[in-house]
């Protein structure tokens, strides 16, 4: 905190392979939505819908958008999932074909089958 300011960083991924962060410097009784709007999020991508479409955490932890913000927090803006992971894990290992390919093709000498 330098100043009565705090400094957050912003993450955001509107998109596959796409990655938005910008650090920010704002008065210490700033909340979580007003940090996004006080970003270029908006203007960089002004046809992402953030407010209804992405959720809010703040270091991995997901908060609501009144959460009041510390100085050194990391806000993270997450889409929803497309794919449930464990299904997509499943079709992944079906597509690898056998056991003796893909992941488990090194055996680690004394290991056990799989590993």
């Amino acid at each position: 905190m330098q100043g009565g300011r705090i400094e957050v960083t912003l993450s955001c991924a509107p998109a596959a392979r796409e990655v938005f962060e910008q650090v920010l410097q704002l008065a210490p009784d700033t909340v979580l939505s007003e940090a996004v709007k006080a970003s270029d999020l908006m203007q960089r991508f002004p046809d992402l819908d953030w407010r209804h479409t992405m959720t809010p955490g703040v270091w991995g932890r997901a908060v609501a958008w009144d959460q009041p913000l510390k100085d050194g927090d990391r806000i993270e803006l997450c889409r929803p999932l497309t794919v449930d992971p464990k299904v997509a894990r499943r079709e992944r290992f079906q597509r690898q074909g056998a056991r003796g390919t893909g992941l488990f093709a090194n055996k680690r000498k004394g290991g056990k089958d799989g590993y």
